[in-house]
């Protein structure tokens, strides 16, 4: 089942849909942002996703932020005055989604809240990204359904039965084109803690396209997780991790991202198509490495061949060694000198 997202098409068989989480790693500076676009596009990503949401609408003025939020931000900040200073309004996402268009990649956003879905929607998104934190937020789903747009829909912080309820709302409500993200919230996790099999356990599950959301540091898990099938990734990523902000320090550079990119293409060029036929090279190599019948002495016209006369050894242009029971007992008909290749028309 494949899911088209602008101009690709993200799927089984198809090459890995890869996203450069952008997020809230702009610090609200929409120049910033414009410059995380064209990294993203220099690395090779599919698509750039930035963070739509109304401060207002997602948290208390009260709400405590996360604990990695408090060793990345300041303590004495409310998780609201943190996000109120990230917030980009629809101006600024009418900007970087018309840049992001102009720069030939695909541009993608989480959302929070309804008003950030109209928002969207309005500017022509090819698909709604739905974090961990909303996969209850059944009012959102609905809204986001009603977009008749492709959902990507993230699984971290929940359980399997959360999962499939969220599922069967959305397929009620008429939702259709769905991928699944495998992810594991934490900023940044333990790799020992990414679980990569479960993306099998999604897909047999669900019978769905699952991709994978990593928090892990480094490029090695989202690596791994292509090999073993994710059909999309999404990476954060950051111009500087020195950059203040609550996210940064847990996202690629620019340089990584890259690296991260060419080697999910190299995982998939050698994935290959389960077919075991022999390349080129092997056909060639072939000739030198396998071994063939020869002379171990020299043979006069007329002998009848026996085992002792027999030997195997290198080139592999001659008859294979599966063949000897054929050879034992023939009779030659010419001179065979030491060494020689046996071949089935000088032998009756």
């Amino acid at each position: 089942m494949d899911v088209r997202i602008g101009d690709k098409f993200v799927g089984d068989g198809r090459p890995c849909f890869i996203v450069a989480e952008a997020g809230v790693n702009h610090n609200g500076d929409i120049n910033l942002a414009k410059k995380l676009i064209d990294a993203a596009k220099k690395a090779g990503a599919d698509a750039v996703k930035f963070q739509a949401f109304k401060a207002e609408k997602i948290a208390t003025r009260y709400a405590e932020k996360a604990e990695y939020q408090k060793e990345t931000t300041s303590k004495e900040e409310s998780q609201f005055n943190m996000l109120k200073k990230l917030e980009l309004g629809y101006e600024d996402f009418k900007e970087l989604y018309d840049y992001a268009e102009k720069t030939n990649i695909i541009f993608l956003s989480s959302v929070f809240d309804i008003e950030s879905v109209d928002m969207l929607d309005d500017l022509g998104i090819a698909a709604f990204k739905v974090g961990s934190g909303e996969l209850t937020n059944y009012p959102m789903l609905k809204r986001i359904v009603e977009k008749g747009k492709p959902i990507i829909l993230s699984t971290g912080m929940s359980t399997m039965d959360e999962v499939e309820e969220a599922l069967e709302f959305i397929k009620k409500e008429g939702g259709k084109d769905i991928i699944l993200t495998h992810c594991i919230t934490g900023y940044p996790i333990k790799k020992e803690d990414a679980n990569l099999r479960v993306i099998e356990t999604l897909k047999r599950r669900f019978n769905l396209p699952v991709g994978f959301s990593d928090h892990t540091t480094g490029i090695t898990i989202p690596i791994a997780a292509a090999a073993l099938g994710a059909v999309l990734i999404e990476k954060h990523f950051t111009l500087d991790r020195n950059l203040p902000g609550p996210d940064h320090k847990a996202s690629l550079e620019p340089n990584e991202l890259e690296e991260m990119v060419n080697a999910i293409r190299d995982v998939e060029s050698a994935l290959g198509n389960g077919v075991r036929s022999l390349t080129r090279d092997e056909e060639e190599i072939k000739k030198i490495a396998r071994k063939s019948i020869v002379a171990k002495v020299k043979i006069p016209k007329g002998t009848i061949i026996t085992e002792e006369m027999l030997d195997i050894k290198r080139p592999g242009t001659g008859i294979e060694p599966k063949y000897m029971s054929k050879i034992i007992g023939k009779r030659v008909r010419k001179d065979i000198v030491q060494d020689e290749l046996i071949a089935f028309e000088n032998v009756a």
